[in-house]
């Protein structure tokens, strides 16, 4: 009989495993897959900040004559289907729908010269480089493409992440994305702009490397190639996104420093990825901004070059993380998100950021105090260079990237107690979460099909815009809500199950693999 209770209870293990397996391997990628491209499909081409600037970008990346784009008479030129340019021509007025861009996408072949591009080198070319492989006469199709190869990028690394890391170091991966990107990061990773790639990057890095320092073999090298490619897809889309590799360098660094061969020879690949962040950072025209700031007229009515004007901006920089979480508007900042958005997203994100500081590691609380002064100081710098206050060029898409790496630091298992909520709590943050995404959704489909001066529930009513598909908004709006709050429910387990099993220790760390593996999980918990 003890045989036989052996060899059940081995089977139900082995099932038990299995169905994790499939529901991590399989159908969470699934689920994030279908809530992140409902957002794809959400806007309009020329949606996203800028997006004129960026399409156009792409679309002439190889900086060759092609069918695409045409060289100019000028250097700083290109001839660019007018369509690209004229795209965003709802921008800034909330109640004007996509539909008055008409029949222009039907016309690919109506060129116009503009120097509105990034033909002068000021953002790093890999980005544009690689969606200009998708781009063709179809714009429309082209853009929906682009946009679903980003959240494909982003699933797939985070799913290769999660196989990877050690297994404590899974949850912390999985709720730092759930509790940053609602709602401006699940637009942003959905969109067309190079800003994607900035906050897969930062999300993706800090762990990666992470890891790197507290795994042997195989893993180690698979998660030393990931961070390599988290760094050239950040530093290659925007020069603030080279900074933030630096900075999550810098936090991975303290983390796991110590005066040992294994880890001094293991430091090469960030010392590595830190000189490829400085050569994109320094090849593009935006690392004028330490020295000149953005190009800005001051008309803020704060006094110029005072002590007043840096205490005011140092003051009133906590606005922009706030606009992470819809207090901001999204697209060209006129798609604006009711107050409940970013009050329950703000609230799970310092529920649990605060929660994960249970942790008694000085070397947590110091990494999480430098992402912390790099929120606060970096855009007051750049404010102050520039002489605006806050509401004026930085947005709060700059500092994305660091509000998830803040979140992840944050709730990083080093000495003290692994994150584990009541039921209640974890209902609760699942529930906020999926209404504020619903809603933001919501907001934003309703803003481009009929305009914001109209309302109502049935998104399919009175339509103006949408794709030539034969699903209407309503039911993107219903597939995608529902897929991220099953998403949700699918990754409460990481933070309800007990931190300790039958038959186990209740001391759980990410090196119990080998005895070196041990050293690096006890340097974090310094």
């Amino acid at each position: 009989m003890n045989g036989k209770h052996q060899l059940l209870r081995f089977v139900s293990e082995v099932k038990h495993r299995i169905t994790r397996i499939t529901a991590f391997a399989v159908v969470a990628p699934i689920l994030a897959i279908l809530a992140l491209s409902a957002w794809a499909l959400a806007s309009p081409v020329g949606a996203s900040p800028d997006d004129d600037y960026h399409l156009a970008s792409t679309w002439c990346a190889t900086n060759e004559d092609t069918s695409l784009c045409h060289l100019a008479t000028e250097e700083d030129e290109r001839s660019v289907p007018n369509a690209l340019l004229i795209a965003p021509c709802y921008a800034f007025d909330a109640n004007e729908s996509a539909a008055c861009q008409g029949d222009s996408f039907d016309t690919y072949g109506d060129f116009v010269d503009s120097d509105r591009g990034n033909f002068s080198g000021a953002y790093p070319p890999v980005y544009y480089l690689t969606m200009n492989l998708f781009a063709s006469t179809n714009i429309e199709l082209s853009a929906v493409v682009m946009r679903i190869v980003n959240v494909v990028l982003f699933v797939a690394l985070t799913t290769a992440l999660y196989a990877l890391l050690p297994a404590q170091r899974r949850p912390t991966l999985l709720w730092s994305w759930a509790i940053s990107l609602v709602p401006l990061g699940m637009f942003l990773v959905a969109s067309n702009n190079p800003s994607a790639w900035a906050i897969i990057s930062a999300g993706t890095l800090w762990l990666a490397l992470l890891g790197f320092f507290e795994t042997t073999g195989a893993r180690k090298i698979a998660l030393g190639l990931l961070a390599v490619i988290a760094t050239v897809m950040g530093a290659g889309s925007r020069a603030d996104a080279a900074v933030y590799a630096v900075i999550a360098v810098g936090v991975v660094t303290l983390l796991t420093a110590r005066w040992e061969r294994r880890w001094i020879l293991s430091a090469l690949l960030p010392i590595v990825l830190v000189m490829v962040a400085i050569v994109f950072y320094l090849s593009t025209g935006q690392s004028t901004l330490v020295s000149s700031g953005l190009n800005s007229t001051p008309n803020d009515g704060v006094e110029q070059n005072s002590l007043g004007l840096i205490l005011h901006i140092f003051l009133n920089v906590p606005g922009l993380w706030v606009g992470v979480f819809g207090n901001w508007g999204l697209g060209w900042l006129d798609t604006l998100m009711p107050a409940v958005v970013w009050v329950a997203g703000l609230g799970c994100f310092a529920a649990l950021a605060f929660s994960g500081l249970a942790s008694r590691s000085l070397r947590k609380l110091l990494a999480v105090l430098m992402v912390l002064a790099a929120l606060w100081i970096i855009p007051t710098f750049i404010l102050v260079q520039s002489q605006v206050a806050v509401g004026s060029e930085v947005q709060p898409r700059y500092i994305l990237p660091l509000i998830v790496m803040l979140g992840g630091v944050a709730l990083l298992n080093a000495r003290g107690p692994r994150l584990i909520l009541s039921k209640i709590q974890v209902l609760g943050v699942i529930a906020a979460l999926s209404v504020a995404n619903a809603l933001a959704l919501h907001y934003n489909l309703r803003r481009y099909v009929t305009g914001a001066d109209q309302n109502g529930l049935n998104l399919d009513s009175n339509l103006e815009w949408w794709w030539n598909i034969p699903v209407g908004p309503g039911a993107i709006w219903i597939l995608g809500s529902l897929a991220f709050a099953a998403l949700l429910v699918l990754l409460a387990g990481s933070i309800t199950r007990p931190s300790t099993r039958r038959g186990s220790t209740p001391k759980s760390r990410a090196g119990e693999e080998n005895n070196n593996r041990n050293d690096s999980a006890r340097a974090v918990s310094q």
